[in-house]
């Protein structure tokens, strides 16, 4: 049996920009995995047991840029296919069963290893931890094979070797990180108030908290959940009392693990700190991310604000409702 590793990207991208599908804008850079971890389960009757497991290290050089022609829905388009042969010698076996395969620029680590694993269920229950820094500046060049994506009403990688013949897996991978796009503007009429200075607006600070930090499902990317919103967390910063240039409009984003809160699913609850005019108050706004969390595949978010008055502690903390 052959195993292709494959990551769709953009028609449009130039080929320095290694950009899986569904990512907006034309300037972010991704790196391509360094690090491939492959389980392949064989099914008899109900059961279900490892076959083979592994680690593998894998080249830059050795991702091509060409076109996916398999029975997927992606057929036709641009992806990055990893030229090396991955294959498993069948002989005495005629089987059929499924693959599973996470990758990564960077090495991974997990809450259990992959020689422990022995069945379906450790495999679904199968995490990777996303505490490290370095791993949480790379959540956007992590791909995997989400478990719940269905091609004719099976598992998208399966394979039925049961006629004795060749068989060939394309392991097409996919973001397990969101991307978080966050644009803000302050009406123009309230830059800039003569009459009365209090009341022109400039966002001085906004930060974005309590991003996941902690361990993430290698192949159930939307199903993380946290059982009440974290106290306190991962931070991304998008501005500063010194960035004047950002003061009245301005456009960030950042990639977390989408989760949602226990009992309220199908919304992230994304909490962002913002001031305005430098005054020290916080506004603590909770944006609830409309997700769609019985997709196989991590969305885009995006979140809108619109500033028309300066903002004050203790004002409602506002819940947005954004479509992804």
């Amino acid at each position: 049996m052959q195993l292709s590793l494959c990551l769709p990207i953009q028609e449009h991208v130039a080929p320095k920009q290694n950009r899986v599908m569904g990512d907006p804008g034309t300037t972010e850079q991704f790196e391509l995995p360094r690090y491939v971890y492959i389980i392949v389960l064989k099914q008899e009757g109900e059961t279900w047991s490892v076959w083979r497991k592994e680690e593998r290290t894998l080249k830059d050089a050795d991702w091509k840029r060409t076109r996916y022609y398999g029975l997927n829905t992606t057929r036709g388009d641009s992806i990055y296919r990893y030229d090396e042969k991955i294959q498993y010698l069948l002989i005495g076996d005629r089987i059929k069963g499924r693959v599973f395969a996470i990758c990564s620029n960077k090495r991974l680590t997990f809450n259990s290893s992959i020689a422990s694993i022995s069945d379906l269920d450790d495999v679904l229950a199968w995490k990777f931890s996303t505490a490290p820094d370095s791993i949480q500046e790379n959540l956007h060049n992590i791909y995997s094979t989400p478990y719940n994506y269905e091609r004719n009403g099976k598992y998208y990688c399966s394979f039925d070797c049961s006629t004795g013949t060749l068989y060939s897996v394309d392991l097409l991978m996919y973001h397990i990180a969101s991307k978080v796009d966050i644009t803000w503007n302050v009406d123009e009429t309230k830059r800039i108030n003569r009459t009365d200075p209090t009341q022109a607006v400039r966002l001085t600070r906004m930060d974005a908290v309590n991003l996941f930090n902690g361990d993430a499902f290698c192949f159930k990317p939307m199903e993380n959940t946290v059982p009440t919103l974290p106290a306190s967390g991962k931070s991304i910063q998008m501005v500063t009392p010194t960035d004047e240039g950002l003061w009245w409009e301005g456009r960030s984003y950042f990639y977390t693990i989408p989760y949602t809160v226990e009992g309220t699913p199908g919304y992230f609850p994304l909490q962002m700190i913002m001031q305005t005019n430098d005054s020290g108050d916080d506004y603590k706004p909770t944006l609830n991310l409309s997700i769609d969390t019985s997709s196989p595949f991590v969305p885009w978010l995006r979140a809108n604000f619109m500033l028309s008055k300066p903002l004050a502690e203790g004002e409602p903390e506002a819940q947005y409702v954004n479509e992804n």
